[in-house]
């Protein structure tokens, strides 16, 4: 059986999703052990920083990154960012068993979406475009389609930051989210671009020396911190249980979009192929939508939950 490129993306975008998916919980459980033992985090403790548990959920979160950024290099984003809500299943399942959280029959109904709507994504993902070169993705990368969109979205972002913010960034969670997703989309083609050089000079094609490379390394590293900076706004400012469906469905939306108009994802895909990933992207969607829906409901009624705890 020939490997292909999207078979390695989809075992690197699963097995992210695994790690980042069980670093939710390590962490949490690092966390109220820090928290019985201290001043929790919530109130601005840093036991945590002496508990092993914490320590290795952020090792194996970093690996699942890793391996998530790789899985660009190899997969279509159409096929590899609606993965990330496995992530979510995961938690969700490791936190019955090892938080006794309870897993709801509505939250069951949350995985078996997702599951569902992933399987059928990666059933009709179309095949990966390998580009020969760096400067093969800067021609992508500016041609009229794409620039229009860079275009759109800079400008929509610097509306965003200095007319919709001051007025509303403290009561509509969309303004903070609306800038994350829009950088997050360019984030994650400068780190295809990036993972595709990388995977180049690996095989012997060095890639290194074209200003390209530095380039789009420049505009992740930009985007990367202009994302986590407004992601820390909404996650101060709202529910957290608000914040991670909204983000999760507005992100990937914009990353999909994105992607296909740079690197062309759907070109030779038939119609059916196309509205059946639509379909199963929907199915994820939905059944992320109820997961978190389903969590907030138990953190409503759990007296006494900080929102910093509630994943």
């Amino acid at each position: 059986m020939e490997v292909t490129d999207n078979m390695i993306g989809l075992i690197l975008a699963m097995m992210s999703s695994l790690f980042i998916g069980t670093s939710f919980i390590l962490k949490k459980k690092g966390l109220k052990r820090a928290a019985a033992a201290g001043i929790s985090a919530g109130v601005g403790g840093y036991t945590y920083l002496l508990e092993p548990l914490w320590w290795a959920g952020m090792v194996i979160m970093i690996v699942g990154e890793v391996a998530n950024f790789v899985a660009y290099a190899y997969a279509p984003a159409v096929l590899v960012t609606p993965l990330g809500a496995l992530s979510i299943i995961i938690s969700a399942i490791l936190a019955h068993f090892m938080l006794k959280e309870q897993l709801r029959r509505m939250g069951v109904l949350g995985c078996v979406s997702c599951i569902v709507g992933s399987v059928v994504i990666v059933i009709h993902a179309p095949q990966e475009h390998s580009p020969s070169s760096i400067q093969e993705i800067w021609t992508f990368a500016t041609q009229p389609a794409f620039l229009i969109y860079v275009a759109a979205t800079l400008s929509i972002v610097l509306a965003l930051v200095f007319h919709f913010e001051p007025r509303y960034g403290q009561t509509n969670v969309l303004i903070y989210l609306g800038i994350c997703s829009l950088m997050g989309s360019l984030t994650v083609v400068s780190i295809k671009a990036i993972g595709i050089a990388i995977k180049l000079t690996l095989e012997g094609i060095s890639q290194i020396a074209y200003p390209q490379t530095w380039f789009f390394l420049t505009v992740a590293l930009i985007c990367v911190v202009t994302q986590l900076n407004y992601l820390n706004k909404a996650l101060d400012t709202f529910n957290a249980a608000i914040v991670s469906p909204i983000y999760y469905v507005m992100f990937t939306t914009l990353t999909i979009i994105a992607s296909a108009i740079m690197f062309k994802d759907w070109l030779d895909q038939k119609a059916s192929n196309i509205a059946s990933e639509i379909c199963g992207f929907i199915t994820v969607l939905s059944g992320t939508i109820i997961l978190h829906a389903t969590r907030e409901q138990e953190s409503a009624a759990a007296p006494g939950t900080h929102k910093s705890e509630l994943y």
